[in-house]
């Protein structure tokens, strides 16, 4: 057996900034090489940032991506860093003839292999995605080649992401082609009740690879998507070694006790991928011979999280990175006493501080004394910035001018609060919250222009019901460990704003349930026809009520359009309102029940 030191550079990259991250790269390996590693290992596509979309297919991004995989390999040389091997994700390209219904310069989702200033070889994912969030035959062209390279040896082979997600491919190549460790940059996003999905895969396939495998996972927030690490390190007969934590950067560093290579030679031959494709492997050599024997280090293994940690984890990183990653200071957010405004206003305050959250009451007529008296107690509670602004004398000024009445009158007031924050924004630079969550946005009980006005909207793939639960799980935080921000102990939201009965307050004695069914019942509902696809018939015959099933199907249908305009928010679930489900706005398709 010869031993290995590996590093897993579970990384936050930034779309785009290919100087920047190749900063981080050249950081982390010094991280790696003061801590002894033998080999590093960062994300899918860390050069340039995952999902890099549409730029892919511009030819002057895959040029600058392929220069700097060149010009950080001499820099880590440069820097006293070239013996330490590092594989890394970026773009390259095929070098294909073109051809129709193949991408624009066709693409490669590729990782590289860098040593001794150069990059020594270059691999390309080959099985692509199409489902979900991910459109890859869009964006790629699928890579036929796999890298074993010997290091102290051990032979190692590299292979990216949704190659551990399909059978055949890379995995079984390197089942005959033989590896005592396979590596795997990946950027896999978080998505609510995966349970532990990940560690049985991975487990399933190093016993199906023979050998130990490394995945190392991304973290970080990238637009609607959230990623949450949890890189993991199994042994060949898949028991977990070490595992990095959820939602944090971290270099995960592990000693492995790995079989020396059984094969001599080196150069290129062809093996059956069994997935109806043919693989090149490529043999190239490091370093023949295994390190002198050390004492290794005890394993890392991070704790998981609860389900509800996990979902405000995601929620907390996702809207830090939309924030600061787009250059924005501060937030602001229209407060009401309401639980979801309380609970994003929260969301807001761990995400980039109390300091940096400005919070307005914006009263109108309709408005209960108890609104104000229970946002104001939140922003005592956790220190944000707010002030008052009556809407009522500019409510009225409209009304003078325009008779509107009903529910044009009730969204009348809404889009005046819209109208406030947006010029708040405008004046002050902050990046403007929506707080409306999943079940409003579903039926289309969010006014267009109005409490849809914003920028990012934390809480848009969060079920009513799951407000609710988040609200009472953080304020169970405060004073523990795992409370994000505060450290004085006290809940940061009020009592009463999680437990009166919600309104609108749009109109006299407003409540959500004069039309609307009670949230637990109407969640359950969205969660099967919004999440799991069901049909009418399906619906109905889960159990659901058929009246409410035909009611609540058309407000969703109908709602199509508004959806459509609101603002990114990060998603935790499996289908999203937003890159998971796409639907015609112009549509007459309507369910029957049968």
């Amino acid at each position: 057996m010869a031993q290995l030191r590996i590093a897993l550079a579970q990384t936050n990259p930034v779309v785009g900034d290919l100087a920047g991250n190749a900063d981080k790269l050249v950081e982390w390996t010094g991280r790696a090489a003061d801590r002894g590693a033998h080999l590093v290992v960062f994300t899918e596509m860390f050069l340039t940032g995952y999902p890099a979309e549409d730029l892919v297919l511009r030819s002057s991004f895959v040029e600058a991506s392929i220069a700097a995989i060149e010009d950080v390999a001499r820099r880590l040389a440069d820097e006293g860093l070239g013996e330490i091997p590092v594989v890394v994700g970026y773009v390259d390209r095929a070098g294909l003839a073109p051809r129709v219904g193949q991408p624009k310069g066709a693409p490669l989702d590729a990782a590289a292999l860098l040593h001794r200033g150069r990059v020594v070889t270059r691999t390309a994912k080959h099985h692509l995605p199409n489902y979900g969030v991910f459109d890859e035959y869009r964006y790629f062209v699928r890579g036929d080649r796999l890298p074993i390279f010997r290091l102290h040896g051990v032979d190692v082979a590299i292979a990216i992401c949704e190659d551990l997600w399909q059978d055949g491919g890379p995995v079984s190549v390197v089942a005959e082609a033989g590896a005592g460790l396979l590596v795997v940059p990946n950027a896999s996003p978080y998505e609510r009740e995966k349970d532990d999905v990940r560690l049985e895969l991975v487990s399933r396939r190093a016993r199906e690879a023979g050998c130990a495998l490394a995945y190392a996972n991304q973290v970080g927030g990238q637009d609607e998507l959230v990623f949450d690490g949890d890189s993991i390190i199994v042994s060949a007969s898949g028991e977990l070694v070490a595992r990095a934590a959820q939602f944090s950067e971290e270099l995960l560093v592990t000693d492995l006790e790995l079989p020396e290579a059984r094969y001599g030679g080196l150069g290129s031959f062809e093996v059956d991928a069994h997935d109806g494709t043919v693989i090149t492997v490529e043999r190239v050599e490091l370093a023949a011979f295994p390190v002198e024997p050390y004492t290794p280090q005890p394993p890392s293994v991070a704790p998981r999280l609860d389900d509800l940690a996990e979902v405000y984890s995601a929620l907390v990183l996702g809207l830090r990175d939309y924030v600061f990653k787009n250059g924005f200071r501060s937030v602001i957010l229209g407060l009401s006493g309401g639980i979801d405004s309380a609970l994003v206003a929260t969301i807001a305050s761990d995400a980039v501080g109390p300091g940096r959250v400005h919070t307005v009451m914006l009263p109108s007529r309709y408005s209960s004394e108890h609104s104000l008296s229970d946002a104001q107690e939140l922003v005592d509670r956790q220190g944000i910035n707010t002030r008052v602004v009556p809407i009522a004398d500019i409510v009225e000024a409209f009304e003078k001018e325009i008779e509107l009445s009903g529910l044009a009158a009730e969204n009348l007031q809404a889009r005046v609060r819209g109208m406030i924050l947006m010029g708040l924004s405008n004046e002050h630079g902050h990046l403007v919250l929506t707080t409306g969550n999943k079940s409003e946005l579903a039926v289309g009980y969010s006014t267009l222009y109005g409490d849809s006005a914003g920028g990012f909207a934390p809480i848009k793939d969060v079920l009513k019901t799951q407000v609710w639960e988040l609200s009472r799980w953080r304020n169970a935080q405060a004073g523990t460990s795992g409370d994000f921000l505060y450290g004085f102990g006290r809940p940061p939201i009020p009592e009463n704003s999680i437990s009166k009965e919600p309104s609108a307050e749009l109109r006299p004695g407003q409540r959500d349930i004069d039309s609307l069914p009670p949230y637990d019942v109407l969640d359950r509902l969205l969660g099967d026809y919004v999440e799991k696809d069901m049909g009418s018939a399906r619906l109905v015959a889960a159990g659901h009520d058929p009246e409410l099933v035909a009611r609540v199907i058309r407000l969703v249908d109908l709602a199509e359009y508004k959806r459509r305009q609101y603002p990114p928010g990060p998603k935790i679930t499996p289908k999203n309102f937003g890159r998971d489900r796409r639907l015609p706005i112009t549509n007459a398709w309507r369910e029957q029940a049968r």
